[in-house]
């Protein structure tokens, strides 16, 4: 009996092991067998710096969707609110000759005030999370392309705006550092603030922190704010990195940023979301990418890739948080 008890223990702490560490391993072992393949241009520094300013934007608004899912609400209208977000930017700029310190003011606040609407219909409305998500998120395209008239907002744009995304600083890329100052905000913020604290304390167990004395409906709240916010920067910077604002520009990000963010939650915990975990997920997405892009892989190839990724993470996160609860 003992030997039966002692056999189950080390085989789950093998798993949570593999789990814990298997998405670090599984890159590298990408990371070497493409640099393998193709010598001459993966592992150069020039693709690499290329590598982590492509993962850029979708490690912002990943970072985001993190917050939402620790309160345990989803969003699927980050996507679709970044590219309302390039269009509004762009429009003020263009359209209504709004200077572009106050256009991207008035824009992360119009997302954050979408957000905080996708908060009231799912704490006091009790919509589901993915219906209300999905409901506004339709609201969020309609409203973009009644903005635009569904034409891409160009001409007329400020050199600064380009710049802020295709320029350096310190010889560092903007993207990248826009990037860590984010992330590192984030991980502050869950890691070292009493907010961060009620937010966790509200995805584990929202019942026991409303009797604990948590505002639950404000943390939630304040969760997809969050994610609504950061989906506004990444929509912002994408909309400088392509020179205009379009209508659809940004709906690619919401299936690559939810695998990153359960891919990340099975890795170095047990099945939890945190901003290192999907930092490393969306690395390790971006790296199979540019990989494939480097081979020339046909497109239905890359959306298998995708595809199957996030059903994998979405997997690793269940079975490790199933496991680590036993």
């Amino acid at each position: 009996m003992a030997d039966i008890m002692g056999a189950k223990i080390k085989r789950r702490k093998t798993f949570l092991m593999v789990s814990k560490f298997g998405t670090i391993i599984g890159m590298a072992i990408m990371f070497l067998a493409f640099s393998i393949a193709v010598p001459n241009i993966f592992p150069k520094p020039i693709n690499l710096v290329n590598i982590v300013n492509q993962a850029s934007l979708a490690a912002i608004i990943a970072g985001g969707l993190t917050m939402a899912l620790i309160v345990g609400e989803m969003d699927l209208s980050i996507a679709y609110l970044a590219s309302f977000a390039g269009v509004f930017v762009t429009g003020l700029m263009v359209n209504q000759h709004v200077p572009l310190w106050l256009s991207i003011i008035l824009t992360l606040a119009a997302c954050t005030a979408l957000g905080f609407l996708n908060g009231l219909i799912i704490t006091k409305l009790r919509v589901n999370a993915v219906v209300a998500t999905l409901g506004t998120g339709s609201i969020i395209v309609g409203l973009t392309f009644a903005y635009a008239q569904g034409v891409p907002i160009a001409s007329g744009l400020p050199p600064a705006f380009q710049n802020l995304s295709i320029g350096k600083t310190i010889g560092i890329p903007n993207t990248i550092l826009i990037m860590v100052i984010a992330l590192a905000l984030l991980w502050l913020f869950l890691n070292y603030t009493e907010w961060g604290v009620q937010l966790r304390a509200t995805g584990g167990n929202p019942q026991a922190s409303r009797l604990s004395g948590i505002r639950v409906d404000r943390i939630k709240i304040l969760g997809l704010c969050i994610a609504s916010f950061c989906a506004g920067i990444t929509g912002i910077l994408l909309a400088s990195l392509i020179g205009s604002g379009t209508s659809a520009a940004a709906d690619g990000y919401l299936m690559p940023a939810f695998a990153a963010v359960f891919l990340g939650s099975a890795t170095l915990k047990d099945g939890d979301f945190h901003i290192a975990g999907t930092l490393i997920g969306v690395f390790f997405i971006q790296i199979g990418f540019n990989g494939l892009a480097i081979f020339g892989a046909p497109t239905f190839v890359q959306y298998f890739f995708r595809g199957g990724i996030l059903v994998i993470a979405v997997g690793l996160s269940s079975v490790a948080r199933m496991i680590a609860n036993k």
